[in-house]
C-alpha cells in the first residue's frame, strides 16, 4: 500500500508567462491521484503544491526537475509532509 505525502516545490527560473502552472497541472492530472496547485509567486519562482501517493509525488517532482517543462527551470526547493487535504482536485491559483 502506498504511502500518502504532501510535496510543496519552489520552482526557480523562467516559469512564469509560459504555461507552466496549466502544464503543471496537466501533468499532475496525468499521473493521477494527486491533489493540490501551482502558483505563481511575486518573486518570479512558481510554488507547487501535490498531496498523494509518494510515487506520484515523486514523478511530479521528477518532471519539475526535467528538461521537459515549459520555460527554463534553474532549480528546484522541495519539502515533504504529511497530506493536510482540503484540496479539491488540482488546481491553478
Amino acid at each position: 500500500m502506498s504511502e500518502d505525502v504532501r510535496l510543496v516545490a519552489w520552482v526557480r527560473g523562467r516559469v512564469q508567462g509560459v504555461g507552466f502552472r496549466w502544464f503543471t497541472r496537466a501533468k499532475a492530472l496525468e499521473i493521477g491521484g494527486l491533489s493540490g496547485f501551482a502558483l505563481n509567486l511575486g518573486d518570479g519562482r512558481v510554488q507547487v503544491v501535490a498531496e498523494g501517493a509518494r510515487e506520484g509525488c515523486e514523478g511530479l517532482l521528477e518532471w519539475l526537475q526535467s528538461d521537459d517543462t515549459p520555460g527554463r527551470v534553474d532549480g528546484v526547493t522541495e519539502i515533504w509532509d504529511t497530506p493536510r487535504g482540503g484540496y479539491e482536485g488540482f488546481a491553478i491559483r
